[in-house]
């Protein structure tokens, strides 16, 4: 076989289709392309790649099966480290964790990690694997751990627990499981099945969810020590939004990103016939650069809207994934960089009429090496639009710093954590969100892996 300097690339719908529709962009490897691309692999003994991965997946173990066409101990040896496999091969940004390490990325283009993650998982949930998920199941060991909250870390967390014995259950506040990966992530780049399917192999293995339950409302985290729990982690996330406090802010049209894509995604606005109320009108201002700011900029559009993402920054520091940068301008989404919004106006009726801005220019580095943003005087402009969506960053839930005494919190309202996940409280350990506030899945998941293993040195010794 010829040396291959090139990733494979992975085919995609139409952009003049899937602008259209909310169904899944990427397509995925075939069994031939996900074998050649394996073979691009290295194969380092030292294994660079595994230190970009917060999971600690061997990356070159799964994929040397790949390369020999056994995708069954692929699966294997990556569900050692990691519950959410075709999650992750979806939605983490690889171009900078474990691809950033490839050696073979060094002089050409990296190994496409996350892709021959996503093939193994998808080969393996195309099967009925329930048989085998429940044969996986051990003997309980009697001590009972609560989960709150069943985002990635939290199911991270609990999969590591169970397999070790441990009677897990998790308690979430909606009436489904998955976090923001259920009301954040749109359709498009993470189907609603594909998290269902992961969540059901945990409850095969013997996970209890317990939905439409709110810690700090429906029961306190003291209730649930008093319930039997031996030990408790939290990982309710970071769905608080975060405004720019500029007039106009509470005009009808403003969303924040977060309020939005739950109406989408978990309300199932994007579905004909839907009851959810949604209106993005004829054009749509999406305010930010990160993933979240593009996935609502891409359901806008496939709303029907014409749709404008400012940035006040430049191309070059949008803080997006790159394949997510490049889909939003294949399907007709603009970009307008250096821009920062002042006020917004409104209409006779109350409406957003429009949006002004003023430009901005990059200073010189400061001590922390980062061009800061810096206004330009006299610069203004108006930009028509009919809504505007503000994705700026999230903080952590509140409710458990309001309702929970004894845990320290940072001033970001982040619970305050060791090494390990544990808080302040003994008995009370903490990841994802909840503590870093807005990160990646594959974050997120590193902490309920190093916390379920703190747990289990506790109990255990």
């Amino acid at each position: 076989m010829a040396f291959i300097a090139k990733m494979n690339s992975m085919p995609t719908l139409d952009a003049s289709v899937r602008s259209k529709n909310f169904k899944e962009v990427a397509l995925g490897y075939s069994a031939n392309v996900a074998i050649e691309e394996a073979k691009r692999c290295l194969n380092c003994k030292n294994k660079p790649c595994v230190t970009g991965c917060p999971a600690n997946i061997d990356i070159p173990g799964f994929i040397s099966h790949v390369k020999n066409n056994d995708f069954d101990k692929a699966f294997e040896v990556i569900s050692q480290s990691s519950c959410l496999p075709a999650v992750c091969g979806r939605v983490c940004p690889q171009e900078s964790q474990c691809e950033s390490k490839c050696t073979m990325g060094v002089k050409f283009e990296p190994v496409g990690i996350g892709r021959l993650e996503r093939f193994v998982a998808d080969y393996h949930n195309s099967k009925d694997s329930d048989n085998e998920q429940k044969a996986k199941q051990v003997q309980p060991n009697g001590i009972k751990i609560a989960i709150i909250g069943s985002g990635p870390s939290g199911l991270s967390c609990a999969g590591d627990l169970v397999r070790e014995g441990f009677e897990v259950s998790i308690y979430e506040a909606l009436h489904l499981p998955g976090g923001v990966l259920s009301y954040g992530i749109p359709e498009f780049r993470l189907p609603k099945r594909i998290i269902r399917k992961e969540v059901d192999a945990l409850i095969s293995q013997g996970v209890k969810l317990k939905t439409n339950v709110v810690i700090g409302k429906t029961l306190d985290i003291d209730d649930l020590f008093e319930m039997g729990y031996k030990a408790i982690y939290v990982s309710t996330g970071a769905g608080l939004p975060k405004f720019m406090n500029i007039p106009g802010e509470s005009l009808k049209g403003v969303y924040s990103a977060n309020e939005f894509l739950t109406r989408v995604n978990l309300m199932k606005a994007y579905k004909e016939g839907s009851f959810t109320p949604i209106s993005t009108g004829e054009k749509t201002v999406v305010v930010g650069g990160g993933n979240v700011a593009i996935d609502a900029a891409r359901c806008a559009i496939r709303l029907g809207s014409k749709v404008t993402v400012v940035y006040r920054r430049t191309e070059k520091e949008l803080p997006a994934r790159l394949e997510e940068i490049e889909h939003a301008k294949e399907e007709g989404i603009e970009f307008m960089f250096l821009t920062n919004p002042i006020e917004i106006k409104s209409d006779e009726n109350g409406f957003v009429d429009s949006i002004v801005c003023r430009q901005m220019k990059l200073s010189e580095p400061d001590e922390s090496g980062r061009a800061r943003p810096v206004e330009v005087a006299g610069s203004e402009f108006e930009i028509k639009t009919h809504s505007v969506i503000m994705a700026l960053g999230t903080s952590p839930n509140p409710l458990i710093r309001k309702t929970t005494k004894g845990i320290k919190f940072n001033m970001h309202g982040g619970i305050v954590v060791d090494d390990n996940g544990k808080t302040s409280r003994e008995g009370i350990y903490a990841g994802g969100d909840a503590v870093t506030g807005s990160a990646t899945v594959i974050y997120a998941l590193g902490a309920g892996k190093r916390a379920a293993k703190a747990i289990m040195e506790s109990l255990t010794k």
